[in-house]
C-alpha cells in the first residue's frame, strides 16, 4: 500500500470518527447525514474496516429498529467479507456486532433470532481484549442474556418493553 493510499484510508477513518463524536454528543441526524455521505463515497467495495465501522455506527444513528437491523447486518457482512470469513482487522468486532444484532431482534420482538446472535456474541467473546471495551461488551452480553432468560414466549413484551 502506498503512503497516499494509507493517508486516504486514515482520512476516511477520521471522518467516520468525527461523525461518531456527533452521534455520542446526541446529534443523531447530523451523524446520520455525515455517515451516509461517507457510505456513498466508499460504497459496497470500500475497505472492510471502513464499511464495518461506518455501518456499525450508522445503525446506532437510526430511529427505526428495522433500519437499525439493516445497518447492523451490513456491518456484519463487511466483517465477513466476500469469502464469508472474518477479516483480521475486524475479528475483535464480532462479539459487539452479534450483540447489536441480538438487541435489534429484541426490539423487533424476535426472541429466537436474538438468542441466536447472543449465542454467537458469547462464542466470539474470547476475541475481546481484557480492557474496558472488552469488559463492557462482556457485561452487555450478560445483561442481554439475563433479559432474554427473564422473557418467556407467552409473557408478552420483553421486560422493559411496551406492548
Amino acid at each position: 500500500m502506498t503512503e497516499q493510499q494509507e493517508a486516504s484510508e486514515d482520512a476516511v477513518m477520521t471522518r467516520i470518527g468525527q461523525a461518531i463524536i456527533l452521534l455520542h454528543a446526541g446529534d443523531r441526524e447530523e451523524a446520520r447525514n455525515r455517515l451516509g455521505e461517507i457510505w456513498s463515497e466508499i460504497g459496497e467495495d470500500g475497505a472492510p474496516l471502513h464499511r464495518c465501522t461506518l455501518a456499525h455506527y450508522m445503525a446506532d444513528a437510526q430511529d427505526d429498529p428495522a433500519d437499525e437491523l439493516a445497518w447492523d447486518l451490513r456491518a456484519l457482512a463487511a466483517a465477513d467479507g466476500p469469502a464469508g470469513g472474518p477479516h483480521a482487522a475486524v475479528r475483535a468486532f464480532y462479539p459487539a456486532l452479534h450483540l447489536n444484532l441480538a438487541a435489534d431482534y429484541v426490539k423487533l420482538r424476535r426472541p429466537e433470532a436474538a438468542r441466536l446472535h447472543l449465542g454467537r456474541a458469547r462464542a466470539a467473546s474470547g476475541a475481546l481484549p481484557d480492557d474496558g471495551y472488552g469488559n463492557g461488551v462482556r457485561a452487555a452480553i450478560a445483561r442481554l442474556e439475563e433479559r432474554l432468560a427473564a422473557a418467556r414466549p407467552d409473557a408478552g413484551p420483553f421486560p422493559g418493553q411496551h406492548a
